[in-house]
């Protein structure tokens, strides 16, 4: 099975939500802000835990927030 690649909607999620702070959202979500960063950089995935807070924050489905491209 080939390896895929998690990408995001975070940042323009935190624009909308106001320009929401990588801060303010670590901190509702529970998690650092060098965290969210690199989330937001894909540099790294997030738990599935934390990809549904983060999706819960901007009261959005998971797939609003993160997708997958996967290779088969």
């Amino acid at each position: 099975m080939g390896k895929g690649q998690i990408s995001n909607q975070i940042r323009t999620l935190r624009f909308m939500a106001g320009e929401m702070t990588q801060a303010e959202l670590g901190e509702r979500v529970g998690v650092t802000r060098q965290t969210i960063a690199a989330i937001e950089q894909g540099k790294y995935s997030p738990t599935l835990e934390t990809a549904f807070r983060i999706a819960h924050v901007f009261d959005k489905p998971l797939e609003a927030v993160f997708q997958w491209q996967g290779s088969a």
